[in-house]
């Protein structure tokens, strides 16, 4: 599914359906947020060296410094971070900020610890979260905030801050994946062949917590479904008193056994994996809770007996440690129940909240149960956008704290002695996230964040100071320290792109879109933002290219810094128009803009995107014969529907690793828009590409990873045997070895320059 996170190219699909309109009637639907026809913004001040494809995945990166894994130390003494290399921006090490000095230095080198070749399992994992690199990828802070557990290639590092020295922790052999340090930092926990393991840091005593994961049996680990599309990556929670750990067991006998060839320029390996797919048998899976002191397992009631046909997509302990709560999620994803149970009784849990919908409940990470008064806070789409709200631990609502047409992103912190409750969101503009804080007993909203773009907090544990990582059009991600009211404090990382950064040669060329809004055929609103040609002369029309998302849970119409603007910056400076559209089913708008997609997918999408076409043949200076469509994932999709279903709207179309059919997809992600195939099967067959091959014209170029895990390979070749068969025309570029996000400097280089190479082709020829 798509991730909703700062990644290369989401990941994913999505469905369309044309309607025609009559010409007049979608120029009316035109609000009068007209784009003009001035000269582009700039968006910094630098030098004017055209941009390459090269130097868009040469090291050092363009964006600079760009730090991840921000995290303050318990204490609150320290900034500590990831930073790549300026002779490799893949390799990171582990970088430092005193906070009362404002002092940065190295940390640790992680040529320090030592570097195997990943395992399978743990490769898959990272390609879950999207994490691509090498060196350090991960870190956690002790309790007491003097060292740090530091796992790298399977082994498990011990960093002490008191004499900087760097130990290999005792694990034994095999490859340890998923580990974290206790609460109280006093043991390290990890999953080894499938089991759970836990090294008293004291004595150095090593126990295995279950005995009887292998095979089709995997303790402590998250399902695949849970890792793609739950958002949900480990299958283990510590009790807050590290009195037990809370584990899934997952069986995956009933899921069907593909095999996948992946293909790799020096020959074929055959995986065979458990794939889910839509209408097929998930895993069955079990919670249960083993306690350290004698290794006792006892299991929870998860209120069904067939537990192959839900899904537990959270696990959360409260403070006291005595209570363990849970979140049953029915297979169709129409019910979501959050469940209490005490550990002196298991086997009967109670239902807190219940959400229900008539199309789906999304999750969210958005659960905290406070520590000083019995209660909790929940986030629910119950009134049409993400709000959050206070229960009691009987589950009766206490109030609601936020309200209104916006929604929020994320609950952030909570400050229960002052009395505040931080969280961002939309309330200002939907193509930015702000910081805000509410009364945790209700009251007015307030913004804590000042500027305009794209904020992501990382608050201190114990107190509400916190980290701003921040970005936007026109500022590469920076980092900066600060207070309760949002007072800057320090900077961490300025990356103020002047002489000397990496962007600076290139930043007077960089453009900054300008935003509109038209409306769609229900009259709901579509946010857009057009990037001119650099040079511009508004006496000429230039050819379009349309970049496209469409799914859900992605939104590409903000105010934020991107790499994959980067190719955006590269074609406007070739003398291309670059327009992008958030259609209906998109993020951040409410369920009633998102839902619209249910059981048919592709329709209201390519709907939408012919709306902002029929807007941009009423711009003087657009050349409405030569507008292509460019997209990856769910964007590969909307690309597909959009050439097949429109043509009259595209003269070219770009897809990367496209869903072509959705029956090919996992269960947890497709049912959740169309439905179990048996129930649906018209909106399956309609939700396809393949009724459309026949509209084919020409101006077709599909790319796909030859490994891809996520959105298989099989979906590109059933396409590719389509057209063949119709004998129409296409072209194909399909890389040995990539996976879905097609990650590596030379697959980029490659990748991007024929897409330049095609829409050069396409869309300039003639001329």
């Amino acid at each position: 599914m798509i991730k909703n996170r700062l990644t290369w190219f989401p990941a994913c699909s999505l469905k369309v359906r044309a309607v025609p309109l009559l010409i007049a009637s979608q120029m009316a639907m035109i609000s009068t947020a007209m784009i003009s026809t001035t000269t582009p913004a700039l968006a910094m001040e630098g030098g004017k060296l055209p941009l390459t494809i090269e130097r868009m995945n040469a090291s050092p990166a363009l964006a600079g410094t760009s730090p991840r894994g921000l995290k303050l130390s318990p204490d609150g003494q320290r900034v500590t971070y990831l930073a790549g290399r300026k002779d490799n921006q893949s390799f990171y090490d582990l970088w430092q900020m005193d906070v009362k000095s404002g002092e940065s230095s190295l940390l640790l080198n992680a040529d320090k610890l030592a570097t195997n070749e990943l395992s399978d399992e743990e490769k898959a994992r990272r390609e879950r979260q999207r994490i691509y690199g090498e060196g350090i990828m991960e870190y956690f802070w002790a309790d007491d905030s003097q060292a740090l557990l530091i796992p790298a290639s399977g082994n498990l590092y011990y960093f002490s801050l008191v004499d900087n020295s760097v130990t290999q922790l005792p694990i034994g052999e095999g490859f340890a994946t998923d580990a974290r340090l206790s609460p109280k930092g006093h043991f390290v926990s990890f999953v080894r062949d499938q089991n759970l393991y836990v090294l008293d840091l004291a004595t150095k005593k090593l126990q295995v917590m279950t005995t009887d994961g292998g095979g089709v049996i995997k303790n402590a680990m998250a399902e695949f479904v849970a890792q793609e599309e739950m958002d949900r990556m480990t299958g283990y929670w510590w009790a807050p008193d590290e009195s037990a750990i809370a584990f899934t067991r997952i069986d995956e006998s009933a899921v069907e056994q593909v095999t996948r060839n992946e293909i790799y320029a020096d020959g074929i390996k055959l995986t065979e994996q458990r794939y889910p797919a839509a209408g097929k048998n998930n895993v069955d899976i079990a919670l249960g809770v083993v306690t350290l002191k004698d290794k006792a397992i006892n299991w929870v009631s998860l209120r069904e007996e067939n537990s192959k046909d839900i899904y537990l997509p959270r696990v959360d302990w409260l403070p006291d440690s005595k209570h363990l709560s849970f979140q049953w999620q029915s297979r169709d994803q129409h019910q979501l129940d959050l469940q209490l149970v005490a550990l002196d009784a298991l086997t009967k849990p109670k239902t807190l909240v219940k959400e229900r919908s008539d199309a789906w409940v999304n999750l969210n990470n958005d659960l905290h149960f406070l520590k000083q008064q019995s209660a909790f806070i929940w986030a629910s789409e119950r009134d049409g956008f993400n709000h959050l709200y206070l229960f009691d631990l009987k589950g009766k609502l206490k109030t609601q704290l936020t309200k209104g047409e916006w929604a929020v992103d994320e609950l952030e912190y909570i400050d229960e002695t002052a009395g505040w409750v931080y969280f961002t969101g939309r309330k200002d503009t939907p193509i930015e996230k702000q910081l805000y804080r509410v009364p945790l007993a209700g009251g007015k909203v307030e913004r804590v964040s000042k500027q305009a773009g794209m904020h992501n907090p990382v608050f201190a544990d114990n107190q509400s100071v916190y980290l701003d990582y921040f970005n936007s059009l026109s500022q590469p991600p920076q980092i900066s320290l600060h207070g309760d009211e949002g007072q800057q404090l320090a900077w961490v990382e300025q990356n103020a792109v002047k002489q000397g950064h990496p962007l600076y040669d290139y930043a007077g060329l960089w453009q900054i879109p300008e935003f509109g809004e038209l409306k769609a055929e229900d009259g709901q609103v579509l946010q857009t933002r057009l990037f001119k040609p650099v040079p511009f002369d508004a006496s000429k029309k230039y050819p379009v290219v349309v970049r496209v998302y469409g799914g859900p849970h992605a939104q590409l119409v903000t105010n934020s810094w991107s790499e994959q603007d980067y190719f955006t910056q590269y074609l406007v400076q070739q003398g291309y128009v670059v327009f992008q559209l958030d259609n209906r089913g998109s993020a951040h708008r409410g369920t009633r803009f998102e839902q619209v997609i249910y059981r048919h997918l592709g329709e209201a999408e390519v709907n939408d995107q012919k709306v902002g076409v029929d807007y941009l043949r009423s711009l003087p200076f657009v050349d409405a014969d030569n507008v292509a469509i460019y997209g990856h994932s769910y964007g590969g999709y909307m690309a597909l529907m959009s050439l097949f279903k429109a043509p009259d709207y595209f003269k070219a179309a770009i897809s990367g690793a496209p869903v072509t059919d959705w029956r090919l997809y996992d269960t947890h992600y497709t049912e959740r828009y169309l439905g179990h195939p048996e129930g649906n099967e018209k909106g399956y067959e309609a939700s396809s590409v393949f009724p459309y091959v026949k509209n084919y014209q020409a101006g077709l170029l599909m790319y796909h990873g030859m490994a891809d895990d996520n959105v298989l390979f099989e979906n590109s070749t059933r396409v590719y045997k389509a057209l063949q068969d119709e004998g129409k025309l296409f072209q194909m570029i399909d890389y040995p070895g990539s996976k879905h996000s097609m990650r590596g400097e030379k697959v980029r280089n490659h990748l991007y320059r024929s897409l330049a190479d095609f829409l050069d082709r396409q869309l300039k020829s003639a001329k």
